[in-house]
This record gives structure tokens, sequence and C-alpha cells, in this order.
């Protein structure tokens, strides 16, 4: 099974505002960058989408090392909240609704395909894979902010 790196961000421009996400895939020398972005839309949103994209372009099951900055999603799966919302009829421990029920629903997909490790990194911290890809989710952010 191949080991794939990925790193995952996501922008936003107001909450909700324009945002972007941005994700790098890396197995042995290659690379590919991923981007995309939504005229209105929340940072979570963002966060979510850009690890969604990056795991559904795997064309193969595979091992995977996510890294993100957002505690959000890391602790969703390492926390196992998702698993809980998914039980409560994705509801959170309040009984509000989950926010990006979609997004979720999409990643537990991807989840059950990978074998996956959340990693949290501190964001703007000089991790060089990090600030390459916030500066790619700033630039995707941007791009919608003008369309």
């Amino acid at each position: 099974m191949k080991h794939v790196i990925i790193y995952t961000d996501g922008s936003c421009s107001g909450n909700p505002g324009p945002g972007g996400w941005a994700a790098i895939l890396r197995w042995r020398t290659h690379e590919r960058v991923f981007m995309g972005s939504e005229p209105h839309t929340t940072n979570n949103r963002m966060e979510l989408s850009a690890a969604l994209e990056a795991l559904r372009a795997l064309k193969e099951p595979c091992r995977v090392s996510l890294y993100t900055d957002s505690a959000y999603l890391e602790q969703a799966f390492n926390r196992r909240w998702i698993r809980r919302w998914q039980q409560n009829g994705w509801r959170t421990k309040r009984g509000e609704p989950v926010s990006n029920g979609d997004l979720w629903t999409g990643l537990l997909e991807q989840a059950a395909r990978h074998q996956i490790r959340w990693i949290k990194v501190k964001g703007h911290a000089g991790e060089t894979y990090n600030e390459r890809v916030d500066k790619l989710a700033v630039e995707a952010m941007k791009a919608a902010n003008t369309s």
C-alpha cells in the first residue's frame, strides 16, 4: 500500500465570506497541488473541503499521513467526535445539527477507503509545507473574491 503525505489548509475572508482551500499530495518524489474556492463559505468548510478533495484524488487505497492546522478536523477523527455525531443522528452533544454534514459524510467514506493518520500541526509556525499550503489557500480565496 502506498504511503501518501498530504498537507491541507483552508482560508476565508470573513466567516462567512469568500473562501479557498488547498492541498499538497506527496508520494516519493511526486507532488500534486489541488486548489479550489467558493464565493460564500466558512473557514471550517474550506478546511474540510481541502482534506476531502485531497483524499478523493487518490486513485487507490493508501496509507495517508494527513497534516492539518485545523484542530476541528483533526480532533473530529482522533477524538472520535465524528462517530458520536453519526451515532446521534448527526447531532452534537447539545442536540444541535452538526455543521457541514455533507463534508463529514464524504470524509467518512474516504476514511473507510484509506488508512489515515490525522496529524495536527501548528499553523504559521514555519513548517514548510504548512506555510506553502496556507499561501495556496489564500491565493484560491482571493480568486473567489474577485470572481
